[in-house]
């Protein structure tokens, strides 16, 4: 039975587990990527034989093995993937910003630049759960973005074979090349490079405590999207919510693994033992029964609020991967969120829907981190370059203010650079 608190009983650090990495397995991720490091594609082998228990022949997907994965698809999956990939086009869109010049001064022009980063190297579980999802949700905004390169990897089964719906959504998304390799090896061959897969310039995507592990170790030799964790949904409940829906949404969260948190925060007590009740009846007929158990033991939690504004400073400090508001009037409450991933408003709107279809990147910021982060966006596979020109004349007018400047600083070099063009 989950546990039902109250709200003057606890902490927000104590709702949510957010166990930090164990030295253990950093050092298995040491020793994997300066593996990966000498040995190239013959580590890359044996790993995905040690760890996948396959022989593939080739680590690379061929364009034969893609097409035919469109064909193998049932035809109803495949539009349902191709209108999630046109709900996520259409929404992130809206975040494509081009550069801009200032020439507002005679003889000067400022401004900046966006480019596209080059190669960008995603990352698709495979484990428990293969998500075809996340290969739309992260190759999209990178191909809107202009990356010329798009490479992916997830793990294979032990016949070398890639799901045809995580092949088909890759084609939909725009992947140029996709490699079946898994785990915290492949984070170091996208970083490093090997004799069959390309070396990358950032890489994203979500991954279990290896991949994540991998990225944190890599990152400074490339870039990379966020250390994620595991996943987590709280949820904000009033009288007006139904229970069978509550518990419905927190064990959607709970399947994902064993250390995924669900929280429930109501301000309504009978709501709280009714979503108790209907969470064991549920849990009893799922198919990943003793995965979504063993994290509702673990983490979950049903906490009973004085009233739905202590409710929401819990969520604020709590900072949740996925937050539902799940009120009569939710967008009443909208405007005093600070700290969450994403949102999800009203009776209607499951947690699923964001993982889907509905638009927004359900690539999300973990473990607290959307106190200062946010959602993978077309800005994570962008750059900005800036670029400076003044002629001689708009020079000669400031080269003596900059001098000032950086003989303050103790930088007499560049208060030379600089009066040398007006002394020349």
């Amino acid at each position: 039975m989950i546990k039902i608190l109250k709200a003057s009983e606890t902490s927000p650090e104590k709702l949510f587990d957010r166990t930090t990495q164990s030295a253990d397995v950093s050092e298995v991720v040491r020793n994997i990527i300066e593996t990966v490091r000498a040995d190239g594609d013959r580590a890359l082998f044996e790993y995905t034989e040690r760890f996948d228990r396959a022989k593939p022949a080739s680590l690379e997907v061929s364009a034969e093995e893609i097409d035919a994965a469109l064909w193998a698809v049932e035809p109803k999956m495949l539009a349902v993937m191709e209108e999630a990939a046109e709900n996520i086009r259409a929404f992130h869109k809206n975040q494509l910003r081009s550069g801009f010049a200032i020439a507002d001064k005679p003889g000067t022009v400022v401004g900046q630049r966006v480019l596209p980063i080059e190669k960008v190297g995603i990352y698709v579980p495979g484990g428990t759960a293969a998500l075809a999802s996340t290969v739309l949700m992260n190759a999209i905004p990178a191909k809107l973005a202009g990356c010329r390169e798009i490479v992916m990897t997830t793990p294979c089964a032990p016949d070398g074979s890639v799901l045809p719906e995580m092949l088909a959504a890759a084609k939909i998304a725009g992947v140029t090349r996709i490699f079946r390799l898994g785990g915290a090896q492949a984070i170091a061959a996208l970083a490093y490079g090997t004799e069959s897969v390309p070396k990358v310039d950032k890489i994203v995507g979500p991954g279990n405590q290896y991949v994540a592990e991998a990225k944190r170790q890599v990152f400074g030799r490339v870039a990379i999207d966020m250390i994620a964790g595991p996943s987590e949904i709280l949820i904000i409940a009033d009288k007006s919510a139904e229970p069978r829906l509550l518990a419905a949404d927190l064990i959607s969260q709970a399947e994902h693994d064993r250390l995924a948190t669900a929280v429930l925060v109501t301000d309504d007590s009978d709501i709280a033992e009714k979503t108790a009740i209907e969470l064991e009846k549920q849990l009893a007929c799922l198919p990943r029964r003793e995965i979504a158990e063993a994290s509702i033991e673990r983490n979950g939690k049903i906490i009973v609020a004085e009233s739905i504004s202590e409710a929401v400073r819990l969520s604020n400090e709590i900072a949740p991967e996925h937050l539902e508001i799940c009120t009569d009037r939710p967008f009443d409450l909208l405007a005093e969120i600070k700290n969450a991933g994403s949102v999800f408003l009203g009776h209607s709107c499951p947690e699923p829907l964001g993982d889907y279809f509905a638009g927004p990147n359900h690539t999300l910021p973990t473990s607290g981190t959307a106190r200062f982060s946010s959602p993978l966006s077309v800005d994570d596979f962008v750059k900005k370059m800036q670029f400076t020109y003044y002629t001689a004349e708009a020079f000669g007018e400031v080269a003596e203010k900059i001098a000032v400047f950086a003989e303050k600083e103790g930088l007499s070099a560049h208060a030379r650079s600089a009066l040398a063009r007006i002394k020349a």
